[in-house]
Order: structure tokens, then C-alpha cells, then sequence
């Protein structure tokens, strides 16, 4: 491990926010024992533990949970659809949500359509499908999601969605990114999540857009935000928050973009490791 990506003392943090897959999560999509206490701990100082995932509410709920910080302030809140929607778990309602206007996800539809592709859009306990593939399979089953297909998904798409995924092979997946980011500049969002995910986004809408957004509604600095992440989808959180932590098993970009990178990787409680030697 390089040192530099290590802090050299503790760190003022009021606020960690924590993405799932390959994070928080272990191979097994669990939270090991001593990730959850060490982030009880946190919570119990006053630190602000947000759940911060692509998935769906009802898909991070489980974790939610595990956790079983939810009823203490420091446990109040989560985003999910990677940043498109804030919730209040007192409440159980959103307080901050963002759409895709149906224009840009027709055209989407109509553009995956062309070459075969699927797509799909989400609410907080179902996926709706245009078709059905091993892909929006895996998401379903990852997710625990109910998966619905819709018959017409053109007219579907008129209320506005908070995204819409394509799942399908990685090579496809690569070849319609660029195409999709030329053509939707300016009015989307568009990533890999993960190889086989395609991800459309509201404007300026990302996981570190909704983390400083919620920190300011709390009266959080900038400065005293932590994220945890690996992937495509948390390089915004990992580019806006003050105290950017990669995980040292994710890509090597994501680590350089970061501040620090963790000692241990997520099947090694390297959370845990990070938070218990440099926060608490």
C-alpha cells in the first residue's frame, strides 16, 4: 500500500457514505460483523451512516436492517438509484428525487431496440423490463427486486423515470456508451455501473451530487464528508466528498481518484479496518 493513500492523522468526519456491491458488501453480499460494529460505533458518536447504492429502496433496506441504526438521527437517511432519490427512513418517504424526461427515455428505448437490447426502469420495489434477459435476471435476483415486463413500454416511459438501465452483454454494453453520451449531452447521465449495466441518469445527477445535497440539509461542511466506494458509479461521490476513501479492491481509477484507499478489501472488513483506525 502506497502510504500517501493513507491519512496521516484522524479525521473530522460528520458524515460516511457507503456504496453496497463490492464496498460495504462482501462476496457474499453481506455486511461482516465487524463492519457493522465499527459503523454503530460511528453512529453512535453523532456520524451521519448513509447507505448510498444504484439499487432501489427496498433493495437496500436488508442492509438498512443489518445495520440497525435506522431509528438513531446519525441512521435517518439513504440514496439510492445512485443518487436520483434521498429517502427519509422515518418517514419512509423521499425527500429529494430527480427524473428522466420521457423524451430521453424513448429515445433510448427506440435506440437499444435497433440493436436488440433491452432496457429497463425502476421504482423503489420493482424493475419494469421491455423484455426479459439473463441480465435483468441477475439484476432482479442481486437486487430482490419483483421484475415486471411490460407490454407497452413506449407509452410506459411517459410519467418519467429516476433511470433506465440497459442490460445486456459487456462488449454491447462498451459499443453504446459513447454513442449514448454523444447523444444525450447535456440532457443525461450516462455510465457503466458494472460490465453488464448501462446506466441513464437525470443531469447532474450522481451518488456525490446527492451526498453534499443531504450534508447541506444537515448543516454538514463539505469538509467533514467520508465516502466509501470501488466503481464507476461512485467516482462523483468519491470526486465531491472531502475525505475520499477507494477500496483497494476496485478499479485502479477509482483509486486514484480517491484521497485514500482502504488497507484491506471489502472481504477483509476493510471498512471496518479504515473507519476503526482513522475516524473513530
Amino acid at each position: 500500500m502506497d502510504i500517501s493513500k493513507l491519512p496521516s492523522k484522524k479525521l473530522d468526519v460528520k458524515m460516511i457514505a457507503l456504496d453496497l456491491d463490492d464496498t460495504l458488501l462482501n462476496r457474499e453480499l453481506k455486511i461482516t460483523p465487524a463492519t457493522v460494529t465499527a459503523l454503530q460505533k460511528a453512529a453512535a458518536k453523532g456520524i451521519y451512516i448513509v447507505l448510498c447504492s444504484g439499487r432501489a429502496e427496498d433493495a437496500i433496506l436488508p442492509y438498512v436492517r443489518q445495520l440497525n441504526i435506522a431509528g438513531f438521527q446519525a441512521g435517518r437517511y439513504l440514496i439510492a438509484i445512485n443518487g436520483a432519490e434521498v429517502f427519509d427512513l422515518h418517514t419512509r418517504l423521499p425527500i429529494m428525487a430527480r427524473k428522466l424526461s420521457a423524451d430521453v427515455l424513448r429515445f433510448v428505448y427506440e435506440e437499444a431496440k435497433k440493436r436488440g437490447l433491452p432496457v429497463q426502469v425502476y421504482d423503489s420495489s420493482t424493475i419494469y423490463a421491455s423484455v426479459d434477459n439473463k441480465w435483468t435476471q441477475v439484476d432482479a435476483q442481486m437486487c430482490g427486486l419483483r421484475l415486471q415486463i411490460v407490454k407497452d413500454f413506449y407509452e410506459f416511459m411517459e410519467k418519467g423515470h429516476p433511470k433506465m438501465v440497459v442490460p445486456a452483454e459487456a462488449a454491447d454494453v462498451a459499443h453504446f456508451l459513447p454513442f449514448l453520451q454523444e447523444k444525450l449531452a447535456g440532457r443525461a447521465e450516462v455510465f457503466i455501473s458494472k460490465p453488464y449495466f448501462l446506466e441513464v441518469m437525470p443531469p447532474d445527477c450522481g451518488k456525490g451530487q446527492a451526498v453534499l445535497w443531504l450534508a447541506e440539509r444537515l448543516g454538514i461542511q463539505q469538509a467533514q464528508t467520508m465516502a466509501f466506494g470501488d466503481s464507476m458509479n461512485d467516482e462523483t461521490m468519491l470526486r465531491m466528498t472531502e475525505h475520499s476513501v477507494a477500496m483497494c479492491n476496485g478499479l485502479a481509477y477509482i483509486a486514484e481518484t480517491a484521497k485514500y484507499v482502504t488497507r484491506k478489501s471489502n472481504n477483509e472488513d476493510g471498512i471496518a479496518d479504515f473507519i476503526e483506525e482513522f475516524v473513530l
